[in-house]
């Protein structure tokens, strides 16, 4: 488990097709090396990965067939070229919850399209192609992009696009800056929208939404539920 905010940056490197090493950005050390051991686990651009062995100023972790192709690390082993990543340890009994729970589970990948510089801030606007990820994508919600704690500022009604402000201490201590136009980032929806979808038995034509033995299916949620109930 996660909170969504960034404790440094790496560079991450392929060692084999589903291998990889990640070093800290030289000169700034990784604040939280020292305190890592063998199996903990790392959100690397929001993935989470688990620390196999260690380099100098940095690790190595493994990846899987369904990390590649779920994440942009498929994009980066393609590019064979190191990538600036952001990371963060997993959290500990104690710790400050600044962000939100984030599991480290990708949902998809989303693509930058607007960077917009204001006086204060930055907005920036992300492409949603995945209708898995869309579901999640609502008003002041929250949403870990690369492994960021993000506040959605606006969206359109079907989550296939939306908008963050980013200030700048954000934008200038994660991998935010590097990204340009079409740039891909990993998407994860907030695990609290998963749970209450699960519970309520939305999961769309098709889903699975059976009870325990002897229990009736739940109704899904759409305009006629709503209506009946009161909402309309």
């Amino acid at each position: 488990m996660f909170t969504g905010l960034v404790r440094g940056l790496g560079h991450l490197t392929f060692l084999s097709e589903y291998q990889v090493q990640i070093r800290g950005l030289s000169p700034a050390p990784l604040d939280f090396l020292g305190s890592l051991e063998l199996g903990d686990s790392v959100a690397v651009d929001g993935i989470c990965l688990t620390v196999e062995s260690f380099v100098s100023g940095g690790f190595i972790a493994a990846t899987s067939p369904e990390t590649l192709h779920r994440t942009t690390l498929q994009q980066a082993i393609q590019g064979g070229e190191a990538v600036v990543v952001n990371l963060e340890p997993s959290l500990r009994v104690g710790d400050k919850l600044g962000g939100h729970f984030v599991t480290g589970h990708i949902d998809g990948v989303g693509q930058l399209v607007t960077a917009t510089a204001t006086d204060r801030f930055w907005e920036l606007e992300f492409a949603v192609p995945s209708a898995a990820v869309q579901r999640y994508i609502v008003p002041k919600g929250s949403v870990a992009v690369n492994g960021i704690s993000l506040t959605i500022a606006d969206c359109s009604p079907t989550g296939d696009r939306f908008t963050v402000a980013v200030i700048p201490h954000t934008y200038h201590e994660t991998n935010l800056q590097q990204l340009q136009g079409g740039s891909g980032v990993n998407l994860e929806g907030d695990i609290l929208g998963k749970y209450v979808e699960k519970l309520l038995g939305y999961g769309g034509a098709g889903a699975d939404r059976s009870g325990r033995s002897g229990e009736s299916a739940p109704t899904a949620i759409d305009a006629a539920f709503l209506a009946t109930h009161g909402y309309g």
